[in-house]
Order: C-alpha cells, then sequence, then structure tokens
C-alpha cells in the first residue's frame, strides 16, 4: 500500500503548520510513523491522497455517525449554502437546533450554541462560578474537556499521548483553582467536598470518557457524583460532547437516569461541522449574558452550515433511532476483536458503551486513567500499523475511542475483526513496525 503522496503532503505541511497539523491528535505521535493525508470520504470509507481506501472507524474523532457525505445532510448544507455562510444575526435555524438539542437531552431546559466543544466546556465552567459565586471545579484524571487553560492537568488524550500532562504556557494561577481526582473513586469525591465543598462550584466529568480509552463512570460513581454536588451546592456539568447523541439519542445522561445541572455538547449536533452548544436549568443559563451577566459570545455562534447540518443529522437520528442497530453492530465488533486478540493469546479488555469504544492492551478493566496507562502503547502501535495495511483506519493512540457509524455493515465488521486476527498474530511476535506501515 503506496502512500507517497502523503508523505510529500505531510513534508509540506511541516513547513508551514507547526507539527505538520491543525490539532495534535492527528500527529500519530502515540503509533509513530507519518499520518496519512484524505481526499475525500463516502459512507463508512475514507480514500486517501494515493487513492488507498480504508474503513474508518475515527468518524473525524466522533460526529460522523451517519457516515461521511450523508445524503440529508449534504442536501441541508447545500440549501443553506445558496442562502449565505454567515450573517452575525439571529435566524430562525438556530432555534430549531435548540429545540431539538432540548427535546432530545433531559436535564437541559435552555442552551446556547457555540463553536467547539471547548468553547462549550469553557463557557459552562464560567457559568458555574458566575452562577455559585464559587472558585474551585472538580475535573478527573484521564477526562479531556477542551484545551481549556484551567482543565489542561492530567489531561488525558493527546496530552497523554504525547507525555505532555501539563501544558506550557498555562500558569499556576490558572490552575490553582482545578481539583484533580481518580475517575469512578467515590472516596476521594467525598473526600474533597468534606475539605472544600463550600468552594466547589462545579464537578465537570465525562459520564462516558473518550480520552483515556472508552471509560464508563461506575453506578455508584454517578450516583455519589449526583448526591454529594446536591447537597454542598454545586452544578453537576455533564460533558457530553463525545456521548451526546451517540451511545443514546439523549446523551449518556438519558440511560444512566442521572439529571446533570448543565450539559456540554458538540461533534455530533453539527453533523461535521464545528458546532458546541451548553445547556441545562433555566434558572442557570438566565445567568449568561444578555439575560444575566455571565459574559460569553461567538461571532460564527450557530451559523446557518453549521446549523443546517445538526438539524439535519438530528432528524435522521431521530426519526430513524439506528441505536438499537449500532450496539449490535458494536457487539459484534467488540466480540471479534476480543477473541482474536485472545486467539493469538494477547492480554486485552475493551472497553465499550454504544457505538464507542477502545480495545486495551492490557487484560485488566479499565476504570480509570491509572489503570489506562498501564496498557501496551508499543503494541497498540503496530496493531493500528498492521490494520492500516489492510485497509482499517483506528485511532492513531491507544487513548482514544473508536466510533461506528449507521454506514458501516455488518460485512465492513467480519472484514475488520478477520484483518485483526491475522495482525494479531503478527502484534504476539512483535511486529509490524510503525516504520514499515
Amino acid at each position: 500500500m503506496s502512500r507517497e503522496k502523503s508523505q510529500v503532503a505531510f513534508a509540506r505541511a511541516r513547513q508551514l503548520i507547526p507539527g505538520g497539523v491543525n490539532s495534535p491528535a492527528r500527529a500519530f505521535g502515540g503509533v509513530g510513523g507519518e499520518p496519512i493525508f484524505f481526499d475525500r470520504g463516502q459512507g463508512a470509507y475514507l480514500i486517501d491522497i494515493d487513492g488507498n481506501r480504508y474503513i474508518d472507524y475515527v468518524g473525524s474523532w466522533g460526529p460522523m455517525i451517519l457516515g461521511h457525505c450523508h445524503p440529508k445532510v449534504v442536501e441541508a448544507l447545500e440549501t443553506a449554502l445558496r442562502r449565505g455562510t454567515s450573517f452575525g444575526a439571529p435566524t430562525e435555524a438556530e432555534s430549531d437546533l435548540a429545540e431539538l438539542i432540548i427535546e432530545a437531552v433531559p436535564s437541559i431546559e435552555k442552551v446556547r450554541l457555540v463553536n467547539s466543544g471547548t468553547e462549550a466546556t469553557m463557557s459552562a465552567l464560567r457559568l458555574a462560578r458566575g452562577f455559585t459565586g464559587r472558585p474551585i471545579i472538580v475535573k478527573f484524571a484521564g477526562g479531556y474537556h477542551g484545551h481549556v487553560d484551567s482543565l489542561l492537568v492530567a489531561a488525558g488524550s493527546s496530552a497523554a499521548t504525547l507525555a505532555v500532562p501539563n501544558s506550557p504556557g498555562v500558569t499556576e494561577g490558572t490552575t490553582r483553582d482545578t481539583l484533580v481526582l481518580r475517575y469512578n473513586d467515590v472516596e476521594a469525591l467525598e473526600a474533597a467536598f468534606a475539605e472544600h465543598g463550600r468552594q466547589i462550584a462545579a464537578v465537570i466529568v465525562e459520564p462516558v470518557a473518550g480520552n483515556m480509552g472508552c471509560v464508563k463512570a461506575s453506578l455508584d460513581f454517578r450516583e455519589a457524583l449526583r448526591d454529594v454536588t446536591r447537597a454542598h451546592g454545586a452544578l453537576l456539568i455533564f460533558d457530553e460532547v463525545m456521548s451526546g447523541f451517540r451511545v443514546a439519542y439523549g446523551g449518556a445522561q438519558a440511560l444512566f437516569g442521572v439529571t446533570p445541572d448543565l450539559t456540554t455538547l458538540g461533534k455530533i449536533i453539527g453533523g461535521g461541522l464545528p458546532v458546541g452548544a451548553y445547556g441545562g436549568r433555566a434558572d442557570v443559563m438566565e445567568h449568561v449574558l444578555p439575560a444575566g451577566k455571565v459574559f460569553q459570545a461567538g461571532t460564527l455562534s450557530g451559523n446557518p452550515l453549521a446549523t443546517a447540518a445538526g438539524i439535519a443529522t438530528l432528524k435522521e437520528l431521530r426519526d430513524s433511532n439506528p441505536y438499537e442497530d449500532l450496539q449490535q453492530l458494536s457487539t459484534r465488533l467488540a466480540v471479534g476483536l476480543e477473541e482474536a486478540a485472545k486467539a493469538a493469546d494477547i492480554p486485552c479488555s475493551i472497553g465499550w458503551m454504544g457505538a464507542m469504544m477502545t480495545l486495551f492492551f492490557d487484560n485488566r478493566p479499565v476504570t480509570d486513567w491509572d489503570v489506562a496507562a498501564r496498557c501496551d502503547t508499543g503494541r497498540y502501535a503496530r496493531y493500528f500499523w498492521g490494520m492500516i495495511q489492510r485497509g482499517v483506519y483506528l485511532p492513531c493512540s491507544q487513548y482514544e475511542a473508536l466510533f461506528l457509524s449507521t454506514a458501516h455493515t455488518e460485512a465492513d465488521v467480519e472484514t475488520t475483526v478477520a484483518a485483526a486476527r491475522e495482525v494479531f498474530q503478527q502484534v504476539a511476535v512483535g511486529g509490524p513496525s510503525p516504520k514499515s506501515g
């Protein structure tokens, strides 16, 4: 499989863009070698600039739950494009998208559209501090909530892959009001509130983590999160940028039966275009300017293209309700990968919920970042490149989740599992290497 054009394109990009990429998650730092440059996507497939076709399990890191170039999304974008790309003024489409979100997500009574998941979490934290009048935010090791200064502490995903858990440029003053606890650790959560409860504005957490690999919050942890924040007058923020509209139409909170005070969204609600949102209790959201005094603004927030793609995507998900089918397809993939790894005597475990999962190269169930960090990342890198050689595009890091879409078929999954069987036999004896990829 030749990738000469990608190599040339990457050499050019490195002369123009720091590291040759516009997000470090794309740099292949966790698997070695050089990133692949893509030309187009169609359904469940990506085609690179050398003409190689791959079954895509990255899905633009989550948004493409309907696959690439879904006809209804493309049609909605074409219609919106002819009317104009941005007005910097209100449109009815903003209310249409907001209405779909409010109807779907149990906790959201009012919602503000923004431009990214990072912007959503940043704004939600400012709102939590403004509403409560308190300074401290609690987060969990391995949880990534975007590149917000105050949260770049013990981050997962790109920061973990690059071995830079605390980013240069983030001052001590910015992070001094952030408490970092162990995910799924009820005792640590209760102890933190016992000591700092009167100063804690909010807890921000992914109910299904996706940046230390796919790790689900335990029942005890979910209940403790809701109980302890309510008891101390702090807000509970669910970061559902990944899990929102993916594990269920109403997000993880709809499955878990836990109603947070605020929720952050992104990815799927933009249908592949840059978008984010934060919303929740009406009394809290009424503190956002201009209704209240907590400042947040954005020139392109709720722009016509993003809202058009988001509306088309959410309506298709609402009307077709593909979640049971996605669950069945995910089950086939999870079972197939696990059996293939065990047949090659490779220790593994699978973190999995709905249409997102991670194959961990360690036989201990992953419940937090400390366990995830023990995984054999070298083996993951060899697995990644072996799958690339067989036309399967997976996340370029052990600590990212893969995503299925409604465009994936049983045949795609069977092809993937068959490729994994071959690759695991090679991985068991030490190959292939990233360079051979």
